[in-house]
């Protein structure tokens, strides 16, 4: 049976001091025997390198693409049409057609956000190409890193512990990039100007390595034994080995915490029951790191400071997470206040927050409601408006009076509030709870504890562009209407270069416009609305065809599904300077504006904006 002194043997020894062939295959079974431990750190700096490499690619690339823009904004603050039609044209070939052929492109004809399904089960998305590049040559060094091995070594034995200890030690190194990727407070969001969404992906896709190159440790360790088992006529050596090994058995807990994650973490299981799965999920993760730091620990193994520094930065998320809920939902005196209206399939949720927020178009936060969920909810929910207002003070007998005469001639502070509304369309569990319990009520209108998470996301300025498109289809309509109002805003303030707003929304029937009715209305109040903002609506499934009616030349109503590739390029041969098409819906219709976007980059300045949340 293996003791505790074997798993924590010492680094070998210089190979002229003794000679492998003539060790016995036992010697490899345990400990740092056999293992290239600098190969090991060769493997980790390339890996590393190259994530920096594209980091810093990403980076440059985010700074001249700022440049460019600022420099738009910056020149056409007071042009007319004309005078924009310099920045309507591409200044290279090579940038378009990486747009085109990469960088917007889905990896197989037009799919992407759509979701595949198969017998009913959700499968999931496919990758863009760009991030499939991305990935496939990381997973790609890993494996050759992984097969990088002496594999003229005389001894079996030696050469499986090289294997051993390479996928280990990957497994290690791949753990921090999985759990940086994993967070929402991921500084590389900012710094990068790349979405959660795009780094989920990653983290699911190195999660998936993690899980195979520590399998592959598993396995080269279990082959390794069974040979030196049968080398010394030994049976029953592996169960003996595990036997009150806590080394082992903490690294077996790992194994096992991760087999189960990379089971119930696929697609079709994630979404019958997200909630379920999301603290599942966190339960086994943290066995599986903590089991993983465990069997470094005790076997004294290179690199378990990785797994150190992996549980850290999960606690530090945690710990600005709920520093944020704290510090934007409750003050000494109150806390946040929620109001729910019930509307037709979905419900209008106002945040009366206690300190003032500062929000940029297109962010979006996370809903909790303590008395419908019992643990912190996981699901985005764009911002469609919020309201800064004044806050009238209260009567002499609740107020603080004057102490000193120099009081009574200062004037009173001023006190505002802010308010953000989002609308929560009626899905299953907690939205299907919270509308159900609003619509049960006389008036439809309930107040409930709740608090909300953020603000995250905004990540896109549309202040460059001449003309803008912007598609919603359904609930997407809320990340829209905040570009809307900020775009007429700076347009009216003469601080942006928008000439041009085009709000094209689908819906399946009308009750939908009950959602945004009393915004819509004070956007169209706003001044120069006429001249700037047109709005073309698409009812899929009219209750009667007599209700589709055009109000005017700015509001558009048609019958029937919308086509994205028709509108693109109609506004496309009309457009004033830059165009930004931007997108938020569901996944098949996001597909059909990222193909009507891609047609044109190459015919004129188009950037394509996608705004999902596909996790």
């Amino acid at each position: 049976m293996a003791s505790n002194a074997e798993h924590e043997a010492p680094r070998p020894p210089a190979e002229s001091n003794y000679t492998i062939c003539s060790m016995a295959p036992s010697n490899f079974t345990h400990g740092l025997m056999g293992v290239n431990l600098q190969m090991d750190d060769v493997t980790t700096y390339s890996l590393w390198l190259s994530i920096i490499t594209v980091c810093l690619i990403v980076v440059v690339s985010r700074l001249v693409q700022g440049g460019v823009s600022k420099l738009r904004h910056l020149f056409n603050l007071r042009s007319d049409p004309i005078q924009q039609s310099y920045w309507a044209r591409n200044g290279t070939v090579i940038w378009p057609w990486l747009k085109k052929n990469l960088i917007y492109a889905p990896l197989i004809r037009k799919r992407h956000n759509r979701n595949i399904t198969l017998a009913r089960l959700d499968m999931g998305t496919v990758p863009s190409r760009f991030h499939t590049t991305l990935l496939t040559l990381y997973i790609l060094s890993n494996v050759i890193y992984c097969c990088f091995i002496n594999y003229k070594s005389c001894n079996k034995a030696a050469i499986l512990a090289e294997l051993r200890g390479r996928t280990g030690h990957l497994a290690f190194v791949n753990m921090m990039p999985l759990m940086i990727f994993a967070g929402r407070n991921n500084v590389l969001i900012s710094l990068l100007r790349v979405s959660f969404d795009t780094f989920n992906i990653f983290h699911r896709w190195i999660s998936r390595l993690v899980v195979v190159e520590s399998l592959a440790h598993t396995f080269a360790w279990m082959a390794g034994k069974n040979y030196a088992d049968k080398m010394m006529g030994q049976r029953d050596g592996m169960a003996r080995a595990l036997s009150g090994n806590s080394f082992l058995l903490w690294g077996l807990v790992s194994i096992i915490a991760m087999v189960i994650i990379l089971i119930q973490a696929s697609s079709a299981i994630r979404h019958m029951a997200y909630e379920t799965f999301l603290h599942l999920h966190q339960i086994l993760a943290f066995f599986a790191f903590f089991g993983a730091a465990i069997h470094g620990h005790k076997g004294d193994l290179p690199l378990t400071n990785y797994v150190y520094v992996t549980i850290a930065l999960w606690f530090l998320e945690r710990f600005i997470r709920w520093s944020k809920i704290i510090y934007r939902n409750f003050s000494l005196s109150s806390s946040t206040r929620v109001t729910v209206e019930a509307l037709p399939e979905a419900c209008r949720v106002t945040y009366e927050l206690q300190r003032p927020w500062r929000l940029r178009p297109g962010c979006h936060v996370y809903a909790h409601f303590p008395t419908l969920t019992w643990s912190l909810s996981s699901h985005p929910f764009s911002i469609a408006w919020y309201d800064t207002r004044p806050t009238p003070y209260k009567t002499l007998e609740d107020e603080k009076l004057p102490s000193t005469t120099q009081d009574l001639g200062l004037p009173l502070p001023s006190r505002t509030t802010t308010s953000i509304t989002l609308i929560m369309s009626k899905k299953s569990g907690m939205t299907a709870k919270l509308h159900a319990k609003a619509l049960a009520s006389p008036s439809g209108i309930i107040n409930i504890p709740g608090y909300i998470e953020g603000p995250y996301g905004g990540l896109e300025s549309l202040h460059s562009y001449g003309t803008v498109l912007l598609f919603a289809g359904g609930v997407g309509i809320t990340h829209q209407l905040s570009h809307v109002r900020d775009l007429l805003q700076t347009y009216n303030d003469s601080t942006s270069a928008v000439r041009k707003i085009v709000l094209i929304w689908s819906v399946r029937t009308q009750d939908a416009f009950d959602w945004v009715h009393p915004w819509m209305t004070e956007i169209f109040q706003m001044p120069h609305r006429r001249q700037v903002l047109k709005v073309l609506l698409f009812v899929t499934k009219p209750r009667h065809a007599g209700d589709v009616v055009s109000r005017s030349t700015q509001v558009q109503m048609y019958g029937g599904r919308c086509k994205p590739g028709k509108i693109v390029e109609e506004e496309f041969e009309k457009r004033v300077g830059a165009m930004a098409v931007t997108v938020c819906g569901p996944g098949a219709f996001a597909d059909e504006v990222r193909m009507a976007a891609r047609e044109r980059v190459a015919e004129g300045l188009v950037d394509f904006v996608e705004e999902s949340f596909s996790w």
